[in-house]
C-alpha cells in the first residue's frame, strides 16, 4: 500500500464521520446524526461527491455514503468536514452486508450513481439493480421508499428498467438523457469523478426514480430475468 494510503486510512480512524464496520447501529442512527430526519444512503458512493452534494442542498435530511473503499471516502469525509456538514456520514462496509448496520425500514431512500455496470451476464448478479440487492434494499428502505439511478451505461439503465417491469417495481420518473432534459432538480446536476471521466463514451447520462413493490416475487424470478439477458446476447442455454 502506498504512503498516501497509509496517511488517509490512518486519518480516517480520526474523523468522527466516518465508520469503518462499526457493530449495533441498526435503529441508532437518529442517535448518531442527533435528530430524526429522513435518511438517504447513497450506495458505492467513491469519493463521497453526491453524498456531499446533497447534503449540501437538503441540510433538513442526513446522509451516508456507503463503500468499502477507505482511500476513497476520505475524500468526502474530509470535504464534509471542511465544509463543517453535519449531516454527512460514511460507512465502510461491503455493500451486500447492508441489511446489518440499519434496522427495518430505517432508511429512506436510496442512491446509486455511476456503479461499475457489471457488463457480463455472468457478473450480473453483482450490478446493485439486480434482484439480489433490491432484496437486501427492500429490508431497511420504508414502504414506497425510493430507489435512485444516475448512470451513463446504457446497458445498466435497460437492465434496471427490465428490473422494475419484471418485479413489479413503481417507475417514479425515467429520464433518458438528463441533460437534455429542461429545468432538471439540483440534485441531478452534481458530478462526480466517475461521470466525469465518461467511462461508457455514451455522451448521455440516464436516470431512474423508482420504488419497491409492497411484495418482491420470489428468487425463482431471477431465473427467467437471466434467461432475458441470454436471449438479448443471443446466448443459448
Amino acid at each position: 500500500m502506498g504512503q498516501k494510503k497509509l496517511v488517509r486510512f490512518a486519518e480516517l480512524e480520526t474523523f468522527s464521520n466516518v465508520l469503518q464496520f462499526p457493530v449495533k447501529m441498526p435503529g441508532t442512527w437518529f442517535e448518531f446524526f442527533e435528530n430524526k430526519n429522513p435518511l438517504v444512503l447513497e450506495l458505492a458512493c467513491g469519493k463521497g461527491e453526491y453524498t456531499v452534494g446533497l447534503a449540501e442542498i437538503y441540510p433538513t435530511k442526513n446522509f451516508i455514503g456507503v463503500d468499502i473503499k477507505g482511500n476513497r471516502l476520505w475524500v468526502g469525509a474530509k470535504k464534509a468536514i471542511q465544509h463543517h456538514l453535519n449531516n454527512v456520514a460514511f460507512l465502510r462496509i461491503q455493500i451486500d452486508q447492508i441489511t446489518e448496520y440499519f434496522a427495518t425500514e430505517e432508511v429512506d431512500e436510496i442512491w446509486i450513481t455511476f456503479p461499475d455496470p457489471q457488463l457480463r451476464i455472468s457478473k450480473s448478479k453483482k450490478r446493485l439493480t439486480h434482484p439480489k440487492f433490491l432484496r437486501l434494499y427492500y429490508q431497511i428502505l420504508k414502504p414506497n421508499g425510493k430507489i435512485h439511478l444516475k448512470t451513463d451505461s446504457p446497458d445498466l439503465y435497460s437492465f434496471t428498467k427490465k428490473v422494475i417491469d419484471m418485479y413489479g417495481g413503481h417507475l417514479h420518473k425515467d429520464i433518458d438523457d438528463v441533460y437534455a432534459e429542461p429545468g432538471i432538480p439540483p440534485e441531478l446536476r452534481i458530478v462526480t469523478h466517475y461521470e466525469s471521466l465518461d467511462i461508457a463514451k455514451s455522451k448521455r447520462v440516464h436516470y431512474l426514480c423508482f420504488s419497491l413493490p409492497e411484495v418482491l416475487p420470489s428468487k425463482e424470478m431471477d431465473i427467467a430475468l437471466q434467461q432475458h439477458l441470454k436471449d438479448e446476447a443471443g446466448i443459448e442455454g
